[in-house]
């Protein structure tokens, strides 16, 4: 397979369309309670504070001694942050839990938090493709996670105190797992790995390291949907992986 056949099978030929713009958020509980009280001031009537609800945080069992069973039902029950009021399910990963190779995102999008499992919307079947062209295939000596479990409301990045929620359950899976190599894909997901303030272009092409693993940077394929161009520069880093990999059995 020569480099054209390679960036096609990514899908760069293509022009994707852009996500529709999604439906204006309801108004915040806060807000609304504001509404309400200007207008009984208006009118003379007694004001009475709306009670606005609190989720409750429990605190989570530790996550270092979980095997797969206790760390999947764990996580499905989680309430360590805010995402669990609108999530429909949380989104542990999806994958050959003995994979040398492991791949990490944001969080699960609208079809990820349908239906359970990371990357299966446009973004998931540019990922394929990408797996593809360096002879990898979802499944098979692959494991793909999300930084953050539960999808955030109309897939805005995740906040730093959602992604630090999260983090046990993203370092007891790499534990389980035992991964060769790591994927950072986007900067979230970098950020929550290497635990620095991290910019793509800057973090692209190097080896950084993860507990003594080694993590390659590269960008989230919702990027690349967006940003054509761009997908030249991740099929650089697709080879890069690929080289490191071979170093990385062979040494």
């Amino acid at each position: 397979m020569n480099r054209n056949d390679i960036l096609r099978e990514m899908g760069l030929g293509p022009v994707w369309k852009l996500r529709a713009t999604p439906p204006q958020a309801p108004a915040e509980p806060v807000a609304v309670a504001a509404a309400v009280a200007v207008e009984a001031v208006a009118q003379d009537v007694p004001v009475v504070a709306p009670i606005v609800p609190i989720v409750p945080i429990v605190p989570a069992a530790p996550a270092a001694a979980m095997d797969w069973d206790e760390l999947a039902a764990t996580v499905a029950a989680c309430r360590q942050c805010r995402l669990c009021e609108t999530r429909k399910q949380a989104v542990l990963g999806v994958g050959d839990r003995n994979a040398d190779w492991l791949f990490v995102g944001e969080g699960p999008g609208a079809e990820e938090d349908e239906r359970g499992e990371p990357f299966v919307g446009q973004a998931g079947k540019l990922l394929d493709n990408m797996l593809a062209a360096i002879g990898l295939k979802r499944g098979e000596d692959v494991y793909i996670a999300n930084a953050v479990k539960c999808r955030p409301p109309e897939n805005r990045t995740p906040a730093p105190e959602e992604a630090a929620a999260c983090k046990p359950w993203l370092e007891r899976q790499i534990e389980l797992i035992q991964p060769k190599l790591i994927v950072a894909l986007g900067r979230p997901a970098a950020q929550t790995l290497l635990q620095a303030e991290v910019k793509i272009a800057a973090a692209r092409g190097k080896l950084h390291d993860y507990r003594g693993i080694p993590v390659i940077v590269t960008y989230h394929p919702a990027y690349l949907l967006r940003t054509l161009p761009d997908k030249a520069r991740a099929w650089e880093d697709l080879c890069f992986m690929k080289r490191t990999m071979q170093e990385r059995k062979s040494g």
